[in-house]
């Protein structure tokens, strides 16, 4: 079997060593190349060979990544943050020949990704069912509309970044100013106990593989803390429908809360998400399947996904001298 080289960014992180645990669990030969833009990442230390990169937002990093590339003859780029994701969307030019080879959704999910203002207005352009959502009004208007506590959050964040619940006026006053023209409130649907990320491949057709389901407990930080494997015939058929209209290429993932016997989406990710190296215990491996998509070319099929519950703890990694 021909050893392939792979690249994974941010392996100081949850998503970028999960990847790395999930190449190393997979059915091809693999030379890991991680980096990072801390030298102390962790995932230093279980990678082949580090990178101290430098950060997404420099001038110099498409450069720099492309650089790389060559000189450790990259096969395949995984992104353990979104925002290099982001930025190398349109830097199709400079990294040429070398851009077939990194892990990038289609232009029109990641751009939907950035602004959960615009996930609003795709869900109701397609009559999807959409959480009550308003980019104006005033506090007793939306109170009123609404319910008490109702969310504010930023248009454009990640794991929960941002997001303040309103309780009264001068909470609402003061968020709101904060926030500016990123200004968006959004109805409290559900509870933390009926969250659910679900996972997919799509193939830039309209197609995908069959997803999973996980339903999920979150850290503080943002990450699924807890998770069980779970199905649901309309979360399939919703998640089916949007690859149908958004047309993903590669790992995609879709986050859910269950309200009053309905599956509403929260958001798009159009990415491998922090729940990588649990979906990969669970036979989803998502590492694996862009490389058998991305590297040789031929479609992954669904996943043998085995049943179960995953806790995460926090765990030591200790380098004597």
């Amino acid at each position: 079997m021909k050893k392939y080289n792979v690249l994974v960014s941010g392996v100081g992180a949850i998503i970028g060593y999960g990847l790395i645990q999930s190449l190393k669990a997979s059915k091809y030969d693999v030379h890991i190349t991680g980096m990072d833009i801390y030298d102390d990442a962790y995932g230093r230390y279980v990678c082949d060979e580090f990178v101290q990169a430098v950060p997404a937002a420099a001038p110099e990093y498409p450069l720099f990544l492309k650089k790389l590339m060559e000189e450790k003859e990259i096969d395949l780029v995984m992104f353990g943050t979104e925002q290099e994701i982001y930025r190398l969307m349109d830097e199709r030019e400079i990294m040429r020949e070398q851009y077939k080879k990194l892990v990038i959704n289609s232009r029109e999910i990641v751009e939907l990704s950035k602004d959960k203002w615009k996930t609003y207005e795709f869900l109701v352009k397609n009559g999807f069912q959409a959480i009550p959502t308003y980019r104006t009004g005033e506090f007793q208007t939306l109170a009123e509309t609404l319910g008490l506590p109702f969310l504010l959050k930023p248009r454009r964040s990640y794991a929960s970044k941002g997001i303040e619940k309103i309780h009264d006026r001068e909470e609402f006053d003061f968020f709101r100013k904060r926030a500016g023209d990123q200004f968006m409130v959004q109805k409290i649907v559900g509870d933390a106990e009926h969250e659910y990320t679900v996972a997919t491949f799509g193939f830039g057709d309209g197609t995908c593989i069959r997803p999973i389901m996980l339903k999920r407990k979150l850290s503080q930080e943002g990450a699924t803390a807890k998770a069980w494997v779970t199905e649901s015939e309309e979360v399939e058929q919703l998640v089916y429908q949007m690859a149908e209209l958004l047309k993903p290429v590669g790992p995609t993932n879709f986050q859910f809360r269950y309200d009053n016997g309905k599956y509403l989406l929260l958001e798009t990710n159009p990415r491998i998400s922090s729940s990588t190296s649990i979906r990969t215990a669970f036979g989803y491996n998502e590492a694996q399947m862009c490389v058998e998509y991305f590297v040789e070319h031929t479609r992954p099929e669904d996943a043998v996904i085995k049943k179960g519950a995953a806790i995460r703890y926090i765990a030591d990694y200790v380098n004597l001298e």
